[in-house]
């Protein structure tokens, strides 16, 4: 099917994971991180004190995921979705009031939890789901809603922080996830049955059949993937959560570095649209062993260069990994494991992602407060980058001549 065609057909359905990305947007480290300047000279916490709150609550968070990502083998998108959208506005408006430090955990827990995981959660199941022979230029588009909050909240909400309260900033977003729950009432009103996909043949996995999540926990694949869904969370977060930091340390303005992330999205996008092109000719198999290697050159560049050009690079390189990473590990998991159980292995996956995104700003932060800047860690990321490649080379290969065979 021609892409206008195949958009045509399904913009309802793709303009809903659209949608539910970019709400999720209030819950990344890329929006939050924006407010930490603000946030630790509001309360009186240190790097290390404000990486550990982070920490704190979204490893919270990954936990909560284990059981509430299960839900969405059990509701529909257009049930589920209102609610964690009522959720993640709530959250935006806590963290407009709050007045103590020692609720930071529990109102970072609730933006993680709603926004970041099941916000995220939702709509790459509901893709990997709803979609079989396209599933990859599917999860393309359904990401571009976070690529869009990734290029435009940061530019605009710092803009605007110059002359509004950063209090008042974050009832804005919580009016806006409040907003999203009508027009995803709309999109859906006519949803596509997940079951009516789940037994079909084309969506099996390893050895034709459907795997249960007991069954995934006990096979070697998923735990060779760990350390790329942790490490990709982990050091990826870190970036953007230090990214006042990192500016400072770069001898350039906040506003000068995240003027630099529409271009990194612009990269992003156009990796995760080829990604997605390849992916559904090619299979997941061929491609994910090797879409961490460009990150590892990435913080090469961000840990030993100064100044505009090296920043660009380091970025470059860095999309190139992070828009592969909207769409492959997504499809991974249905192409390896089958569908009619994704949404709790899913979930799985998306609790060691919310917990990478949790250990790599407490991590890093610790260690700025013991000394060792990013630039040293940055260069331990890389090694860390391409150690995970080979890793998965090695996994990868092994477990793909279980997979169904075309025409078999």
């Amino acid at each position: 099917m021609r892409a206008d065609g195949f958009l045509r057909a399904n913009a309802p359905f793709l303009a809903a994971g659209a949608l539910m990305t970019f709400m999720s947007s209030f819950g990344q480290t890329f929006f939050i991180s924006i407010f930490a300047g603000e946030i630790r000279a509001e309360f009186g916490l240190s790097h290390g004190e404000w990486g550990g709150i982070y920490m704190i609550g979204t490893s919270v968070s990954a936990v909560v995921m284990i059981w509430a990502g299960v839900l969405t083998d059990h509701f529909r998108v257009r049930v589920l979705g209102p609610v964690i959208l009522m959720g993640l506005a709530l959250a935006c408006l806590v963290m407009a009031t709050n007045q103590w430090a020692w609720a930071l955990v529990g109102v970072i827990f609730a933006l993680r939890f709603f926004g970041q995981g099941m916000s995220t959660h939702i709509a790459v199941v509901a893709m990997a789901r709803w979609f079989v022979a396209t599933r990859g230029r599917a999860l393309s588009v359904a990401n571009l809603g976070f690529s869009l909050g990734e290029a435009l909240l940061p530019v605009l909400f710092v803009a605007l922080m110059v002359v509004v309260d950063w209090r008042l900033l974050w009832a804005v977003a919580a009016a806006v996830s409040l907003l999203g729950i009508p027009v995803l009432a709309w999109l859906l009103g006519k949803e596509r049955t997940p079951g009516q996909f789940i037994e079909s043949s084309a969506s099996l996995g390893m050895q034709n059949r459907h795997w249960t999540r007991t069954e995934a926990l006990r096979h070697p694949l998923f735990w060779v993937m760990v350390p790329s869904i942790l490490g990709m969370s982990a050091f990826g977060t870190a970036f953007f959560f230090h990214q006042v930091h990192y500016a400072a340390l770069k001898g350039m303005s906040h506003v000068q570095l995240v003027a630099f992330f529409p271009v990194f999205t612009a990269m992003s996008i156009g990796s995760m649209v080829a990604t997605g092109w390849a992916l559904d000719r090619l299979g997941t198999a061929r491609l994910i062993p090797f879409y961490l290697f460009p990150a590892a050159i990435g913080f090469l560049f961000f840990a030993l260069t100064g100044g505009s050009l090296g920043l660009f690079v380091g970025l470059f390189f860095f999309a190139l990994s992070a828009g592969a990473n909207a769409t492959l590990p997504n499809a991974f998991w249905a192409e390896f494991y089958g569908t009619a159980h994704i949404g709790a292995i899913k979930a799985l996956a998306a609790a060691v992602m919310v917990l990478g995104s949790a250990i790599g700003p407490g991590l890093t932060g610790v260690l700025i407060d013991l000394g060792l800047e990013l630039g040293p860690q940055y260069i331990g990321v890389a090694v860390y980058f391409v150690m995970t490649t080979l890793v998965l080379m090695w996994g990868v290969k092994r477990s793909a001549r279980d997979l169904p065979q075309e025409g078999g």
